[in-house]
């Protein structure tokens, strides 16, 4: 998942081991995707949701600045 994010949105990723049979990508502080009981999310799922967190940080840059 993480090369994905690198070649789908250019932004570098950090792996951080969780606990066994954890699954969460975080952006910052928010967690953007995760595994449920449902499993895992569509990787286009968890990419789309990672551009959403990334493009509301960036306008939250716009404005403050």
């Amino acid at each position: 998942m993480a090369a994905l994010i690198e070649s789908e949105l250019h932004e570098d990723t950090e792996i951080i081991e969780g606990a066994r049979g954890e699954f969460t990508v975080w952006v910052g502080d928010d967690c953007v995707a995760k595994k449920d009981a449902d499993g895992f999310p569509a990787d286009s799922t968890i990419v789309e949701a990672v551009r959403r967190r990334l493009e509301a940080t960036e306008a939250g840059r716009a404005i403050r600045s």
